[in-house]
């Protein structure tokens, strides 16, 4: 790699700055942008970007200081300068409990992850094969559509000698979908992230998504439901398992956020939950974490009981963790029942929402229905309107997982997820 003169200089200054430690990140992405309009190609453009962000600390007595802020990759000496003295200066002002930076692997020796170079065209044509082999008809079709595909280099240093490159793809897709009915139309919108494509996983959402535009055309309010079983099958699911992995980070932990202990019992009895450091697809699989730390597989909930913490340097050591790293990607498995098992006698499946939330401190959730297919004495309707809510401290008691999974960019979910007795408020 060539020399990079403004890292260096970058460098020269932090270790001249009187901070009693420091991090240096350097990132770059190289990207291919590409905007169709129906399958027509309108534009397309290359871009290069290179950003820095640096943090500085400063010690007192058992107290640690820290300050952090980006700087401008054509920022000249005396800006430099500038801003990382502001920082020390602002560092003087916080008053942390002390920890320790992450040191390399092997004292005294720095390490880097393995470097690779991104297939921007091959990745490129893939997504864009993809889109147009979309099954389409006269009543559903792909309005627009962007794809944007990246190369991340990221390069973390620090003054305990840690210097680690990490590379990685990034993807985005931006569609928009068309459904028409009886002189009625409707537009859908998605986005997806993820690392490389996975054709079959981008055709089957997206023709799910055009379903979904026409039955919405023709959807009947939602009926008072009182009580009712929620199935999830969609994205928003993600937020219901993201409150497991929430409530297991020691940031929420040492804040009092979360009370989870070790060897409590917080998910259902079969369920297990895990960090994996490479997940296929995935737009985060860097060996290292954003503080230098090499991040791996490990078991956060064995049988329902929580087994780990994870998270940042500084929540896991006031822990009492030592060999922490910050996850990026997660596993959820051990479901018992296939998804067609789960959606038997009455329930609501909810396909779309205005807005889905689950609680990280309460464990309430809420979300607002715009589609859903209501499953009812052996007939299906699709329903819009109204509102779902509850709280998983008690839906987990009776909570239910398909043995299947579906994958959103760097979380492994179950396909299928049924919360039994939420509160269904209709549309009338």
């Amino acid at each position: 790699m060539a020399e990079n003169k403004a890292l260096n200089r970058l460098l020269d200054i932090l270790k001249e700055s009187g901070a009693d430690a420091w991090e240096l990140t350097e990132t770059q992405e190289k990207g291919w942008e590409f905007y169709l309009i129906r399958h027509a190609l309108d534009q397309n453009r290359v871009k290069e970007l290179e950003s820095f962000r640096v943090k500085v600390y400063k010690k007192f007595d058992d107290c640690l200081g820290s300050a952090a802020a980006p700087v401008p990759a054509d920022a000249d000496d005396e800006e430099m300068k500038r801003i990382v003295a502001g920082l020390c200066q602002d560092a003087t002002y916080v008053r942390n409990p002390f920890y320790t930076l992450n040191k390399p692997e092997q004292e005294g020796k720095a390490f880097g992850g393995q470097v690779e170079t991104v297939d921007l065209k091959a990745i490129s044509g893939d997504f864009l094969q993809t889109v147009a082999g979309l099954p389409e008809t006269d009543g559903e079709d792909l309005n627009s559509c962007e794809v944007f595909v990246s190369e991340k280099r990221r390069r973390f240093m620090n003054s305990e000698g840690i210097d680690a490159t990490v590379v990685y793809p990034y993807s985005m897709v931006e569609a928009v979908v068309n459904a028409r009915k009886d002189g009625q139309e409707i537009e859908l919108y998605r986005l997806y992230h993820c690392g490389t494509c996975d054709r079959d996983t981008l055709i089957r959402d997206l023709t799910e998504t055009m379903r979904c535009g026409r039955d919405k055309l023709t959807a009947v309010p939602t009926p008072p439901l009182e009580k009712a079983d929620v199935i999830f099958s969609t994205d928003a699911s993600c937020e219901i398992y993201d409150y497991f992995f929430s409530r297991l980070s020691a940031g929420s932990v040492y804040r009092g956020i979360s009370d989870w202990k070790i060897g409590d019992v917080v998910a259902p009895e079969n369920m297990k939950m895990e960090t994996a450091a490479f997940l296929l697809n995935s737009s985060e699989n860097a060996a290292y974490d954003e503080e230098g730390a090499r991040i791996r597989d490990m078991t956060l909930i064995d049988g329902g009981k929580a087994a780990s913490y994870w998270g940042s340097r500084q929540f896991s050591q006031y822990l009492g963790l030592e060999d922490s790293f910050i996850a990026s990607n997660f596993i959820v498995s051990g479901g018992k029942e296939s998804a067609e098992e789960i959606r038997c006698g009455d329930y609501l499946e909810i396909m779309e929402f205005s807005d889905f939330q689950v609680d990280h401190v309460t464990g309430d959730i809420a979300g607002e229905i715009r589609l859903a297919y209501l499953h009812q004495g052996g007939k299906t309707i699709s329903v819009s309107g109204g509102s779902v809510s509850g709280n998983m401290n008690e839906l987990v008691k009776k909570m239910q997982f398909s043995a299947e999974n579906r994958q959103y960019n760097c979380m492994l979910i179950p396909a299928v997820t049924r919360l039994n007795g939420a509160t269904v408020t209709g549309a009338v």
